[in-house]
């Protein structure tokens, strides 16, 4: 959801001046800097950053230093973590939303919010994880027209013979979105481990071979590819 949400500004009408994009794991980081460059974001008229907050002594005066001071206009929280949470309060710029993403399963899940702010500012804090009917046609419409690629969400690709373990085990289970084909048996498979399996299955060699072309993404080749494989 991360790297679909970097990548959703850079293709709307109403583009974002700035973007700051943080993570605690730098191959996470590397990997979003692999897929979305801050050089193709600039291209698109948006200055883009990662940061990982743990590589900088003041995480506060690094992020607001990126603005000059001012403060941001959004600030998206996608993990229930209470400082990230207080942090994102004390980023927010004048009449700032901060939009708490990421549902917490600890219905006591608390933080501390700076009223003054909230009321001599008008900041605001808002609390979504998915969008209307609208949103949802737009984002099928750009993705149809190539303006965003769903595929940079999707890590994982199995058949209908792994939903269960797959569910089951879910928070074990690194990566991000898992795709699954309800036609075929298929074990649940990490799209990095393509190439480490090409040796043992000529299927895993040819989907490899389908998603080094495609920036290590799932891409409709390689699905062509996976649908012959168990057609034939």
């Amino acid at each position: 959801m991360g790297l679909g949400a970097v990548e959703y500004p850079l293709a709307a009408e109403r583009k974002p001046a700035r973007m700051v994009v943080t993570d605690v794991d730098n191959a996470r980081i590397s990997r979003a800097a692999e897929l979305i460059s801050p050089e193709a974001a600039e291209s698109r008229g948006v200055e883009l950053h990662y940061v990982n907050p743990r590589e900088v002594g003041d995480q506060y005066g690094h992020l607001m230093g990126l603005t000059g001071g001012r403060g941001y206009d959004d600030v998206f929280v996608y993990a229930p973590v209470r400082e990230l949470a207080e942090l994102g309060d004390r980023l927010m710029a004048f009449d700032g939303c901060m939009n708490f993403f990421a549902g917490p399963s600890d219905s006591s899940f608390s933080a501390m919010i700076n009223l003054y702010n909230c009321h001599y500012t008008s900041t605001h804090v808002m609390g979504t994880t998915g969008g209307n009917t609208d949103d949802l046609k737009e984002a099928i419409s750009m993705s149809a027209e190539g303006k965003i690629r769903p595929a940079v969400m999707i890590t994982h690709v199995g058949g209908l013979d792994s939903v269960i373990a797959a569910v089951s085990d879910l928070p074990n289970i690194p990566g991000g979105k898992k795709l699954t084909y309800t036609q075929i048996d298929m074990p649940l498979t990490a799209i990095d481990d393509f190439p480490k399996l090409a040796g043992k299955d000529p299927l895993f060699a040819k989907l490899a071979d389908c998603c080094a072309r495609h920036s290590g993404l799932w891409n409709a080749e390689a699905e062509k590819a996976l649908m012959d494989h168990f057609a034939a």
